[in-house]
C-alpha cells in the first residue's frame, strides 16, 4: 500500500474531528503540522479550503483550546506520525516549534487520563557528582551550595576561578547521572552544558602556554569555548577516546554516548578540526562529523543546528527518529528502562518534541489516542509499552 496513502488514513480522524469543530488543542497541533507538511497536495486543500483561511480557522481554536483548559486539557507531548512519507522538513518543523513554544508558553497543568497513578518517573533536574583531586566526592543538587580553594557551587552550576599553573595539572570529573543536568565554567573561561548520563574530565587549571585539554569520557555536551585570542593563542581540544576536537574559538555540540556506536560533533559558530586516524578534517558551520565507532568511518553532514542542540534550551527534537530512538533519549533525562512487548512499534518513525518539563505519560497518551501503541503500564521505573 501506498505510504502516503496510509498517512492520509492515519490522519483521517483528525479532519473529520477538525469539521466537526470536535478537535482538541493536542489535535489541532498535529493538524497544522500534518496540513504544513502536504500543503502541496492538492486533496488536502479541497478538504480543509484555501490556506490562508484553514491556517486561521485553526488557530483561532488552538487560542480558545488555551483559554478554556480545565474543559480541554491540553497534552504537551506532540508526535507525529512520518515513516517514509514526503514532507518539507524546514517549512513544517518550524511550524511546529512555533506553535509547540507558543503552547506550552501558555499552557497550565495537563491531565492524564490513562490508568496510571502516581508514577515515580519525572522529568530530571540539576544535578551532578564533583569528584575533586583528592579523590573526594561532593553531591551537587539544586538549593545546596559548595566551595572550595578552586571552585563555587549554587547547586546549577559549577563555577571555577580563573587561573593558570606553572605546576602539574590536577583533575576533576564532574558526572552527570540519568535524569540530571549541569552547567560548569572552567578555569580558562569555557562554558560547558552537560546533558544526562554525562561525564567530564577537566584540569583545576590550565598550564601556561600550553593547549587547553580536556576529556568528554561518554555522554552528550554543548561547548562555547574561550578564544584563543584571550590564552596566548593557546587551543582548546577536546578528547574522545581516539577522536580529537581542536578548537580556537567556537561553539559546537558532542554526542558520544558509551552504549551508542556514533559519535557526532556539530559546529554551530567558528571553526573547529576534526582529528582522527591521523588525518584532520575542518569542520564548518551547520556541519556535524559522524563517527562509526564500529566501521571506523567518519563522514560529514549539512545539519538543522538548532534541532540539534535544542536540549541545551529545554527541548528534546525528533526528526525522523523511530519510538526506539526517542525513547532511548528520554529514558536518560527521565530516569527509566522501557520495554517494548511488540517489537514492530519501536519501528513507527516520528517528528515531534517535548519540553524538558513535561510529563512523559502526555507521550504515551499520545500515541495511544492515535492508536500507534495498544496501551503501556509503570512499574517503578520502568514502562512497558504494548
Amino acid at each position: 500500500m501506498d505510504n502516503n496513502a496510509i498517512n492520509n488514513k492515519f490522519f483521517q480522524k483528525l479532519i473529520e474531528r477538525y469539521l466537526e469543530g470536535k478537535t482538541t488543542a493536542d489535535e489541532l497541533k498535529l493538524l497544522v503540522n500534518y496540513y504544513e507538511s502536504f500543503q502541496k497536495d492538492n486533496e488536502w486543500v479541497e478538504a480543509l479550503g484555501p490556506e490562508n483561511i484553514i491556517k486561521k480557522r485553526m488557530l483561532i481554536n488552538i487560542l480558545d483550546a488555551i483559554k478554556d483548559e480545565e474543559n480541554k486539557p491540553l497534552k504537551i507531548i506532540t508526535l507525529f506520525k512520518s515513516n517514509k512519507i514526503k514532507y518539507g522538513v524546514a517549512a513544517s518543523m518550524a511550524v511546529f516549534m512555533m506553535l509547540y513554544l507558543f503552547l506550552n508558553n501558555n499552557k497550565s497543568s495537563s491531565k492524564v487520563t490513562n490508568n496510571v497513578v502516581n508514577t515515580s518517573i519525572s522529568s530530571g533536574t540539576n544535578k551532578a557528582t564533583l569528584t575533586t583531586e583528592d579523590g573526594s566526592s561532593i553531591t551537587l543538587v539544586k538549593g545546596t551550595n559548595y566551595k572550595n580553594n578552586h571552585v563555587i557551587c549554587n547547586g546549577e552550576e559549577l563555577v571555577y576561578a580563573e587561573n593558570k599553573t606553572n605546576n602539574e595539572i590536577v583533575y576533576n570529573y564532574l558526572t552527570i547521572p540519568r535524569g540530571g543536568q549541569f552547567f560548569i565554567k572552567l578555569a580558562d573561561g569555557t562554558q560547558v552544558w552537560l546533558n544526562s548520563e554525562t561525564k567530564l574530565k577537566y584540569p583545576v587549571s590550565f598550564a601556561e602556554e600550553s593547549p587547553r585539554k580536556v576529556e568528554l569520557l561518554y555522554g552528550e555536551a554543548y561547548f562555547d569555548v574561550s578564544p584563543s585570542t584571550e590564552h596566548n593563542g593557546a587551543k582548546f581540544i577536546v578528547n574522545n577516546n581516539n577522536h580529537e576536537i581542536e578548537v580556537l574559538g567556537t561553539e559546537f555540540n558532542i554526542k558520544a554516548y558509551s552504549n551508542e556506536s556514533i559519535v557526532s560533533t556539530t559546529l554551530v559558530e567558528g571553526k573547529v578540526s576534526i582529528n582522527y586516524q591521523g588525518k584532520k578534517h575542518l569542520l564548518l558551520p551547520n556541519q556535524q562529523s559522524v563517527l562509526n565507532r564500529t566501521s571506523n568511518i567518519l563522514e560529514f553532514n549539512e545539519v538543522d543546528v538548532y534541532k540539534e542542540i535544542s536540549w541545551k534550551r529545554g527541548v528534546f527534537t525528533f526528526d525522523n527518529k523511530n519510538l526506539k530512538e526517542i525513547m532511548t533519549v528520554l529514558s536518560r533525562w527521565y530516569d527509566f528502562d522501557v520495554e517494548f512487548k511488540n517489537k514492530e512499534v519501536e519501528k513507527e518513525v516520528f517528528i515531534g518534541a517535548l519540553g524538558k518539563n513535561d510529563k512523559i505519560e502526555n507521550l504515551l497518551e499520545n500515541l495511544k489516542g492515535l492508536e500507534i501503541i495498544n496501551g503501556f503500564e509503570f512499574q517503578n521505573k520502568k514502562i512497558i509499552i504494548e
